[in-house]
């Protein structure tokens, strides 16, 4: 189960970086990108993830020392619930980049900004 999780986000973030070097389309470099950061949480949360261990609460039929044994390192969800707020943020704000290049240009084409080209 971890080995396919694994895969599955290498194969996104592979996926991601192919679109987003080869499309010439904000757009679709954006979706690209979102799709590799989807890939990396997904990453995140497979390396995490260990074997026979539960959340880590703890109550009164569960003692400290062990807990230890068979609770999971929480700090891994943490990063990626994290990161979904940073990403969301980084799209919102790539979305709205493409948006006013749009308006200026008229087109989404990364060829035809060639303002800053020496």
């Amino acid at each position: 189960m971890i080995y396919m999780a694994m895969a599955t986000g290498f194969l996104l973030i592979l996926i991601g970086f192919y679109g987003a070097l080869t499309n010439r389309n904000l757009l679709r470099m954006i979706v690209a990108f979102t799709l590799a950061n989807t890939g990396v949480n997904i990453v995140i949360v497979a390396i995490g993830y260990m074997h026979g261990r539960t959340a880590p609460i703890l109550d009164a039929a569960v003692t400290a020392s062990a807990a230890a044994a068979r609770i999971i390192d929480p700090v891994p969800q943490a990063l990626v619930l994290t990161a979904i707020v940073i990403g969301l943020g980084v799209t919102a704000l790539m979305l709205a980049y493409a948006y006013k290049l749009y308006e200026r240009k008229g087109t989404l084409d990364i060829a035809q900004y060639t303002d800053l080209k020496w």
